[in-house]
C-alpha cells in the first residue's frame, strides 16, 4: 500500500465530525502518538511477514509434499485472496463494534492459524490454514487507518501514517528473509513456528502499548449502501480501469517472482532457500518508484505515468530473460521501480477520481489488487510447462500489454471528460 492510497482513505475520517469530542487527540510526539505509532507499526510488521513467509519456501514445499509450482503457489495466493476479499468488511464492522478489539481478536487468529500451519502433515490442511489466515490477517490493514483517523490529530495523523506504510513494506521484505533463512536450516515446518513466536510477542506489544479508543463513535451498519457505493465505483469509467491496472499488474508482477524461485534453485544457479529469500530485497527499489510517481504526476498525466511505469516493467521483465544471475536481479530491480511507480500513481488516481466514498473506492482497489496476487499463478502456469521461464515472460507480457493499452485508453478518456466538462 502506498502513502498516497492510505492518505486518501483515511481522509473520510477527516470530517467534521472528528472533531475533538472527549478531550485532546493524539499529538504530534507525545508519549502517546509514540505508543500508538510503534503498536501499529508492528502490527503491520508482524501481518505481512505472516503473508509473504511463504514466497521462498515454495519449491521446499514443492519437493516436500510432491506437488506442482502452481500447487505449492496456493501456499502463498490462498492467504491474498481471503485477505482482499476480508478487506471490503472489516471497515464498515469496525465502524459499528469498535477498531481496537477487531485489530487484537484477528491478528490473535493469524497466530493461531501460523502456529497450527506448523503441525500439519497435509498440504490440504495446510491451504485450508493458509485461507483462514488470510481473512484473520486483512483486520488490521483494513482498520489500523480509520483508528488513527478517530485518534490521532490531523498533523500525527500525517507523520504517523508514513511509519505505518514503512512498517508495511519492512514486514513484506523481512517475511521473506526470515522464510528463506529459517527455512534454509529449520525446514518449512519450523519456519511457521519462528514466524508464529516472533508474532506472539509482537502482538503482546500491540496489546500493551496501543491506547484504549477514546473517540470512536459507532455508526449503524449499512450493507445497502455499501454495495451501492460499491457497484457505482464499478461502474466509473475512470476507475474501474485503474482497478484492472494496479490487479493485473500485480497478477503479472508478484507471480514471477514465484516462478522464478523455482528457475535459480536449480541448476546452472543452485541458490539456497536462504539466498532465495534475499532477492527479495529487490523491492527497494519500489519505495523509490512510488516516491518518484507522485513528482512525475506534476509534469505528466496520470494515465500516462501509469503507462509509463508498465513500459518499465516490461523491460526489467525482458531483462530477466538473460541467462546470468546479476542481469536477472537487474531486470528484478527494474520491475520494481516499473510496477510500484504505476502501482502508486494508479491508487492515487482512484483517490482522486472516486465521487463520493473514497474509502470504500480505494478498499475496492486493494481488493483488485490482492485478487491479482492469488490468481496470477494459475494463469502463467501453462506458460509455465509450455517454456519454462520464458514461457513465464510471454504470460507476462501479453498482459502487460492489455494493461498499457487500458492506461492509454484511460488518458483518452480522461481528456475527453476534462474536455467536457
Amino acid at each position: 500500500m502506498t502513502q498516497k492510497l492510505l492518505t486518501n482513505a483515511l481522509e473520510s475520517k477527516l470530517t467534521p465530525e472528528s472533531v475533538i469530542v472527549n478531550g485532546e487527540r493524539i499529538r504530534t510526539g507525545t508519549p502517546a502518538y509514540w505508543r500508538a505509532t510503534l503498536a501499529l507499526c508492528l502490527g503491520s510488521f508482524m501481518i505481512f511477514s505472516n503473508l509473504y513467509v511463504t514466497q521462498p519456501l515454495l519449491p521446499m514445499l514443492a519437493s516436500n509434499f510432491h506437488i506442482s509450482a502452481l500447487s505449492a503457489n496456493w501456499s502463498f495466493t490462498i492467504a491474498t485472496l481471503t485477505l482482499g476479499l476480508s478487506l471490503l468488511f472489516y471497515g464498515p464492522l469496525s465502524d459499528v463494534f469498535g477498531r481496537r478489539g477487531i485489530m487484537v481478536v484477528t491478528m490473535a487468529g493469524a497466530i493461531l492459524t501460523t502456529l497450527l500451519i506448523s503441525q500439519v502433515h497435509s498440504y490440504e490442511w495446510l491451504l485450508i490454514l493458509r485461507a483462514l489466515q488470510g481473512l484473520c490477517l486483512g483486520g488490521l490493514p483494513a482498520i489500523a487507518v480509520a483508528y488513527m483517523g478517530d485518534e490521532f490529530d490531523s498533523h500525527a495523523l500525517i507523520t504517523a501514517v508514513g511509519f505505518y506504510i514503512g512498517a508495511n513494506s519492512l514486514g513484506g521484505i523481512s517475511g521473506r528473509l526470515i522464510g528463506g533463512f529459517a527455512g534454509e536450516h529449520l525446514g518449512w515446518s519450523s519456519t511457521f513456528m519462528v514466524i508464529a513466536l516472533l508474532s506472539l510477542v509482537i502482538w503482546a506489544g500491540f496489546i500493551y502499548l496501543l491506547p484504549a479508543s477514546s473517540h470512536f463513535q459507532a455508526r449503524p451498519f449499512h450493507p445497502r449502501q455499501m454495495f451501492a457505493n460499491l457497484l457505482e465505483h464499478l461502474r466509473n469509467p475512470l476507475l474501474l480501469p485503474a482497478y484492472l491496472i494496479g490487479g493485473f499488474n500485480f497478477f503479472v508482477f508478484i507471480n514471477q517472482y514465484s516462478y522464478l524461485t523455482f528457475v535459480l534453485e536449480k541448476a546452472p544457479y543452485s541458490l539456497s532457500t536462504q539466498v532465495l529469500g534475499m532477492l527479495f530485497l529487490t523491492y527497494l527499489t519500489g519505495t523509490f518508484g512510488s516516491t518518484l510517481a507522485g513528482r512525475a504526476s506534476r509534469y505528466l498525466a496520470q494515465p500516462l505515468c501509469m503507462a509509463l511505469g508498465i513500459v518499465v516493467l516490461m523491460t526489467g521483465s525482458l531483462i530477466t530473460l538473460i541467462p546470468s544471475l546479476p542481469m536477472i536481479i537487474v531486470g528484478l530491480l527494474i520491475n520494481s521501480l516499473g510496477f510500484f511507480f504505476a502501482h502508486a500513481t494508479a491508487s492515487s488516481w482512484v483517490s482522486r477520481n472516486a465521487h463520493h466514498a473514497r474509502a470504500s473506492a480505494s478498499s475496492l482497489y486493494l481488493v483488485f489488487y490482492y485478487l491479482g496476487a492469488s490468481t496470477g499463478g494459475i494463469y502463467l502456469h501453462p506458460f509455465w510447462r509450455w517454456q519454462g521461464w520464458g514461457g513465464v515472460i510471454v504470460g507476462s507480457l501479453l498482459i502487460l500489454a492489455g494493461t498499457l493499452s487500458t492506461a492509454l485508453l484511460l488518458y483518452h478518456r480522461s481528456r475527453r471528460t476534462s474536455a467536457a466538462s
